[in-house]
């Protein structure tokens, strides 16, 4: 479709045939295109392109779980080269057409998440390619909702052996861990978390929709998971260590209420990092922690978990 006063087509690509056109932009997920595409992750007709005669001006993706329906917006790139405000009149055609069409009419715009370098505010270079994309979508309604630290584990860092303080065992099943994760609920730093409070959400309801969502569709062993208790058995917390798409993950950590102040964090993310560590073949665990959860990211930094990047999430709703 053109756009005659910008002299833009704004189409979806044809298909996995038209991967070198869409990344002739480039992002830090490149790599994981053509995998995406390969299992239904990713579907042509949610990737898109605005082009101005053969050149990419900009271009906009979306990801899901399965390839039902688009669950995240994780690609959204401008031709840097270009001066404003004509990179960003191009960003927001291609984000306001391609939406229309990609997003069922009626349905919650899919949440807008990007990586960025940890030092990005620092770095002008980095600070204008986010702020860029960052006006297009506060333009079209969009608000930020946090910023996380991307953290990571590489294979060769010292894990501390179990101190012996806590007692683990693994996860019973869905009930076992909701009876935890409901208390954790409440006086989460997590935005997220915070969110689903914030839109009348329990924190039963809340526990349930994180359970539901993304702890239940990861497909490594259940055995994995872990609860921690007191030597007299009082429960302390839990850990979820499992393995994403593309990589082990330490998927969810936390201590309940009446256990917080004690370094017990410590004790659960050494328990997680022990259990995917002790895999075979494992040369990283990643793991994030919103940038306002201060107790969790000097966690991750004293078992010796490096920031290397940063990330945003920008939602519509409410």
């Amino acid at each position: 479709m053109l756009d005659a006063p910008l002299g833009l087509t704004v189409r979806p690509i044809s298909g996995p045939e038209e991967l070198g056109l869409f990344r002739r932009l480039s992002y830090v997920l490149d790599h994981e295109l053509a995998g995406d595409l390969a299992a239904g992750r990713r579907r042509p007709e949610w990737m898109w392109v605005a082009l101005r005669n053969d050149r990419v001006v900009a271009r906009i993706a979306w990801w899901s779980k399965d390839g039902k329906e688009p669950q995240l917006l994780d690609f959204f790139d401008l031709d840097d080269t270009l001066p404003e405000p004509e990179r960003g009149e191009a960003g927001a055609r291609l984000l306001e057409t391609a939406t229309a069409a990609v997003v069922p009419a009626g349905a919650p715009r899919p949440e807008y998440g990007r990586y960025v370098p940890p030092d990005w505010r620092e770095d002008p270079v980095a600070r204008d390619v986010v702020e860029a994309r960052v006006r297009v979508m506060e333009r079209s309604g969009a608000r930020m909702l946090v910023e996380r630290l991307r953290l990571e584990w590489r294979a060769g860092t010292p894990v501390p052996a179990d101190s012996g303080r806590l007692r683990f065992r693994p996860v019973e099943g869905r009930e076992d861990l909701l009876a935890l994760m409901t208390p954790v609920m409440e006086g989460t730093l997590d935005a997220h978390g915070q969110q689903d409070l914030a839109s009348g959400l329990s924190a039963r309801e809340a526990a349930e929709k994180h359970y539901d969502e993304e702890l239940a569709h990861y497909s490594t062993p259940r055995e994995w998971w872990r609860v921690a208790e007191l030597p007299d058995g009082e429960p302390v917390g839990f850990v979820v260590p499992a393995r994403n798409s593309y990589n082990p993950i330490i998927a969810y950590i936390g201590v309940v209420p009446a256990q917080r102040g004690h370094g017990h964090i410590d004790e659960l993310l050494a328990e997680g990092t022990r259990v995917l560590a002790g895999q075979d073949g494992v040369e990283r665990i990643r793991a994030s922690t919103d940038l306002g959860n201060v107790p969790m990211a000097k966690s991750f930094a004293r078992l010796g978990y490096v920031n290397f990047e940063r990330a945003f999430d920008m939602v519509w709703h409410h």
